[in-house]
């Protein structure tokens, strides 16, 4: 069936965005810009985390690899859109079609999963402080990155399976920017409504779990808060406001996406582009340019760079 997939179909047209050669040169400049920004934003985050020992601890463990999953999650789609905003026939092969939906359903689940890990730490730290230290150890730490991984990459495979399988030998034209599911189905050669379904349930059972997941812990750690904690309320509710924002921006476009699709192009454009782009951009903003530990860190770092550059302009006299 492989073979067939690749002999009749070794290639899709991706439409993009829009027609506009005008609105295609100014996204470039825009997502361009933005991409850029996304990876130093992220890739700055996980550096300073790795090199301030003060910011070793399970919490800024967790950001780091939320970073990281960023940074890798921006990349999956958004460079191939980029360069398809300077070529007038945009194309993607079949093969590089499945990378990116193996390695977008990777990393976003990976996220949903990293994302319950980071509201689990929170509850611990806030609601069972005198036992945090035990409880989120380096160990368990690890364990939760890795189980975040290991979920991520079943899910996917377990989608691209289903995918690998399907006929394709008619219509080729992708009505986005990227490869997805519910997008690439539609061309199989096949009745994939049973199939739809399935794939949808799979993405929708994952993201739906995680988020109610995510709905209790932070409703216990608020109502702690509130009704209990009297020192240190506002920086645990600044802090929780922060990663329920986070949530929000994420699972939004999922569940429009894959547990409610709207099946308005517009719509299904903006949110994709939204996941895509937008949300590896505002996690590191939300989660930690407002982080009163990452300024501090972020300060330090300045005042030793400025330092050595003293240094080394003494040494030269």
């Amino acid at each position: 069936m492989e073979e067939v997939n690749q002999s009749v179909v070794s290639k899709f047209i991706i439409l993009g965005l829009c027609d506009s050669w005008e609105l295609q040169g100014f996204f470039l400049a825009i997502f361009s810009s933005l991409y850029l920004i996304t990876i130093l934003g992220n890739a700055f985050i996980v550096v300073i985390i790795i090199t301030d020992s003060h910011l070793h601890l399970p919490m800024y463990f967790l950001l780091a690899n939320l970073s990281f999953i960023d940074l890798c999650l921006s990349s999956v789609t958004t460079p191939k859109m980029i360069t398809d905003f300077v070529k007038e026939k945009k194309t993607i092969s079949f093969g590089g079609c499945m990378c990116q939906i193996f390695f977008g359903h990777f990393f976003g689940g990976g996220e949903m999963v990293l994302l319950v890990s980071m509201a689990y730490d929170r509850y611990v730290a806030i609601c069972k402080p005198l036992h945090y230290c035990t409880i989120m150890n380096i160990h368990k730490c690890i364990g939760l990155v890795m189980t975040s991984w290991i979920i991520g990459f079943v899910h996917s495979i377990s989608q691209l399976v289903i995918i690998l399988k399907l006929p394709f030998c008619g219509p080729r034209e992708l009505d986005s920017f990227f490869c997805d599911i519910p997008l690439v189905i539609k061309l199989a050669c096949m009745e994939t409504t049973i199939l739809e379904i399935l794939i949808n349930a799979d993405s929708g059972v994952l993201a739906t779990l995680c988020f109610i997941l995510l709905l209790i812990s932070y409703s216990h750690i608020l109502f702690t808060v509130c009704f209990y904690s009297k020192s240190g309320s506002s920086k645990a509710l600044s802090t929780c406001t922060a990663h329920i924002t986070v949530v929000v921006i994420f699972f939004g476009p999922c569940i429009f996406i894959y547990l409610w699709p709207v099946s308005i192009t517009w719509v299904d454009k903006f949110l994709a582009v939204f996941y895509a782009v937008i949300t590896p951009l505002l996690n590191p903003a939300i989660y930690t340019f407002r982080n009163k530990e990452i300024k501090i860190s972020m300060r330090r770092l300045k005042c030793q760079h400025l330092n050595f550059s003293d240094y080394f302009r003494d040494s030269q006299y």
